[in-house]
C-alpha cells in the first residue's frame, strides 16, 4: 500500500481557491492588475473620507496593511480549524482585534492624526477589502501566499490613498505633508479638502486611467 502524496502549499486546497501561482504574482495583483481601490472600486468609504491630506493618507494605508498583513496570515493559520458555518463571524473577530491594536498604536504614537481620523480606524473592521481577501484569497491559500496577497492589498491600497491625497492636499492647501509648494500667491482650493473633492478626484483619476486604457487599445491596433 502506497504513502499518499502530500499536496504542496502552492496547490488549491478547498473548492474555489485561487490558482497556483508565484508570490509575486500574488503581490501584484493588488499593486497593479487587481488594486482594490482603482479596479475593484473597494473601500471608497475610507478613501473619500481621509483622504484630504497625505499623512491621514498614508496612516490609514499602513493600518489597513497592518490588519491586512496578521489577519490574512492568522486566518490561513487557523483555515482548517475554523468551521464553515462560522467562518464570517471568526474572519470578523481577528480581523478586530488587529483593529484595535493598530488603533491603539496610531492613538500612543501619533495622537494628532489618530484623532484626525476619527471612527474610520475601527471602521476597517467592515472595510470589504479586508473581509473579502480574507473569504475568497486568505481562508483558502497556504499562509506565506496570503501574506503576499496581504502586503499586494495594502500597498496597493496605500498608493491609492497616497496618490488621491496628496493631489487634494496641494490644491487644497497649497502644501504636502506642511511644505509650501505653490507659494504665497497660490489661493487654496478649499473645496479640494472636502467631501466634494474627494470625489472629484476620484472621478478624475478614473477618466485619465479610461483615457490611457483607450490609448494602449489604439495603439495595439495600429501595431496589428
Amino acid at each position: 500500500m502506497t504513502t499518499p502524496t502530500p499536496v504542496p502549499e502552492t496547490e488549491p486546497l478547498v473548492p474555489g481557491a485561487p490558482a497556483p501561482g508565484s508570490l509575486w504574482l500574488d503581490a501584484w495583483s493588488g499593486i497593479g492588475t487587481n488594486n482594490p481601490v482603482f479596479v475593484q472600486m473597494l473601500g471608497l468609504c475610507p478613501t473619500m473620507a481621509v483622504s484630504n491630506s497625505l499623512g491621514n493618507g498614508l496612516a490609514m494605508g499602513l493600518a489597513t496593511t497592518f490588519v491586512l498583513l496578521c489577519s490574512s496570515v492568522l486566518v490561513s493559520s487557523l483555515r482548517r480549524f475554523i468551521a464553515s458555518e462560522v467562518r464570517l463571524t471568526s474572519y470578523i473577530l481577528i480581523i478586530a482585534t488587529f483593529v484595535t491594536v493598530a488603533d491603539m498604536m496610531l492613538a500612543a504614537g501619533f495622537p494628532e492624526i489618530s484623532k484626525a481620523l476619527g471612527p474610520f480606524v475601527a471602521l476597517i473592521v467592515v472595510n470589504c477589502i479586508i473581509l473579502g481577501r480574507a473569504e475568497a484569497f486568505a481562508g483558502k491559500v497556504g499562509p506565506l501566499r496570503a501574506a503576499a496577497d496581504a502586503i499586494g492589498m495594502g500597498i496597493g491600497f496605500t498608493i491609492a490613498l497616497s496618490i488621491i491625497s496628496a493631489f487634494r492636499e496641494l490644491l487644497g492647501s497649497g502644501s504636502i505633508l506642511g511644505f509650501d509648494l505653490l507659494g504665497p500667491r497660490f489661493e487654496p482650493w478649499v473645496f479640494m479638502i472636502m467631501p466634494p473633492g474627494g470625489f472629484l478626484t476620484l472621478g478624475l483619476v478614473f477618466l485619465a486611467m479610461g483615457w490611457w486604457a483607450d490609448r494602449a487599445k489604439r495603439r495595439a491596433k495600429e501595431r496589428a
